[in-house]
């Protein structure tokens, strides 16, 4: 379905609905690219939500790797199995139910990313820094300004170096009656960073 190895698929490639969130496609490259995955890897994502994160890191770690997608919503649930199928995605496993629950029956990951968490990314961010290898990459997208606080304050008090504060603000074209407008989406702030 998609032949190339780069991140960034185009959103509209992926099954949506209303009521999912997606992990746009720029912000998605940058956070694939953030965490520095290689062939042969165990991935988290946290929060999956429509699975572009978790759909993106499957087709980069290879069929030697995998992905383990949690998220506490079924419809999300349900939209990302839709999507790793549309994708032939087989290396991925997509977990219902509270991060907080699960995260600790997980084996040890390379990378770790987390997304929408609805509120609780400071906790979830200290449970997944128990699961993180050694040198594994840990990368958080946020909207909200206090999420974005929460998390600096909880990583500079874990085991993490390298930390990587990254804001990016998209605009993205839309076609008019009279020519080609571009329409601004809301700031993400990525957070990356390595375990010590």
């Amino acid at each position: 379905m998609w032949k190339f190895k780069t991140p960034g698929i185009p959103d509209e490639e992926f099954e949506r609905t209303e009521s999912v969130p997606i992990t746009k496609e720029e912000v998605r490259a940058v956070q694939i690219s953030k965490a520095r995955l290689l062939s042969g890897q165990t991935i988290f994502d946290i929060g999956c939500g429509s699975g572009s994160i978790t759909v993106e890191a499957g087709l980069q770690v290879e069929s030697t790797g995998k992905v383990i997608g949690i998220d506490i919503d079924p419809k999300a649930v349900e939209l990302t199995k839709t999507n790793l199928e549309k994708f032939q995605i087989s290396n991925a496993t997509i977990i219902l139910g509270d991060a907080k629950e699960k995260i600790s029956d997980l084996e040890e990951a390379d990378a770790i990313f987390i997304g929408g968490t609805g509120g609780d990314t400071k906790d979830i961010v200290e449970l997944c820094e128990t699961k993180l290898k050694s040198g594994g990459r840990i990368v958080i997208g946020v909207i909200l300004i206090e999420t974005l606080y929460a998390v600096l304050q909880v990583i500079e008090n874990l085991k993490f170096n390298s930390i990587d504060i990254t804001q990016i603000t998209i605009g993205k074209s839309r076609k008019t009656s009279t020519g080609t407008m571009m329409l601004s989406r809301n700031p993400v702030t990525v957070i990356s960073a390595t375990k010590i």
